[in-house]
């Protein structure tokens, strides 16, 4: 499984990062968490605003900071 993380590196954006981790912890999931900050990268997902969360090359979540209990429900789908 891979997990990116789309955006320029704010503050919402290593939150979201930090909550993906720990849905991963939460779940005993093991996942590679990729940082995607070209915005060439971020534009073929579609995204219009950051952050953005994208799970096995899905975008499954833009312009919001999801919360871990967020994201583990994405990855138990």
């Amino acid at each position: 499984m891979t997990i990116k993380i789309l955006g320029s590196g704010c503050r919402n954006c290593v939150t979201l990062e930090e909550n993906a981790k720990k849905a991963l912890k939460n779940l005993g999931l093991e996942a590679d968490v990729v940082k995607v900050t070209s915005f060439e990268e971020m534009a073929g997902y579609g995204i219009m605003s950051t952050p953005g969360l994208v799970i096995d090359e899905k975008l499954v979540s833009s312009g919001k900071v999801l919360k871990p209990a967020e994201i583990e429900k994405l990855l138990q789908h």
